[in-house]
C-alpha cells in the first residue's frame, strides 16, 4: 500500500509525542524524586535508577557507543519511514513507537550519560525500565504481529 507523507508525517508526530511524554516523566523523576520514590501503585512503584548500559544493562559503561547505536537506529527508521513505500499501517506504528522510543532513551545517554529508568514492577522481579522502553517493546509487538500475519 503506498502511504503519503502527509500520512507519514502524522506518524512522525505520533515519534514526536512519546518523546515528549518520555522525557517529561524522566524529568519528573529526576527532579522530584523524593516526590515520587517507592511510590507504590497497584501493579509497580516509582523507582529512580541511572542506567548506564542497553536493556537489561548489556554494554554498561558504553556511553559513545550505545548514543551512536540510537543515532543510526532513528536515522534507520526515519529513512523506512520516509523511502519505502509499501509501508502498511502496522509498519508505520511499530516504527513510531520504535523511533519514540530509541530517541527518548538517545536523548538521555548524550545528554545526562545515563538512561533514567523508574517503572519497577512489583508482581516479577524485573529490571526497572521507562517509557521509551514500553514504546520500543510495544513497537517490535507490532512488528512481529505484522510480520507473522503476513506470512501465513
Amino acid at each position: 500500500m503506498i502511504i503519503n507523507i502527509k500520512t507519514k508525517l502524522y506518524f512522525v508526530s505520533l515519534s514526536i509525542f512519546i518523546v515528549l511524554i518520555d522525557q517529561f516523566t524522566k524529568y519528573l523523576m529526576f527532579y522530584n524524586k523524593k516526590l515520587f520514590i517507592n511510590k507504590d501503585f497497584l501493579l509497580f512503584k516509582l523507582d529512580f535508577v541511572k542506567n548506564y548500559g542497553a536493556a537489561f544493562n548489556i554494554f554498561s559503561g558504553s556511553r559513545v557507543f550505545l548514543s551512536l547505536i540510537s543515532i543510526f537506529f532513528s536515522i534507520l527508521v526515519i529513512y523506512l519511514i520516509f523511502r519505502k513505500n509499501t509501508l502498511n499501517s502496522f509498519d508505520l506504528y511499530s516504527y513510531s513507537f520504535i523511533l519514540g522510543g530509541t530517541i527518548g532513551n538517545g536523548i538521555d545517554r548524550i545528554y545526562r550519560g545515563f538512561v533514567v529508568d523508574f517503572i519497577n514492577l512489583n508482581i516479577i522481579n524485573f529490571p526497572v525500565f521507562n517509557i521509551a522502553d514500553i514504546s520500543i517493546n510495544i513497537g517490535f509487538i507490532i512488528l512481529l504481529y505484522n510480520i507473522f500475519k503476513n506470512n501465513r
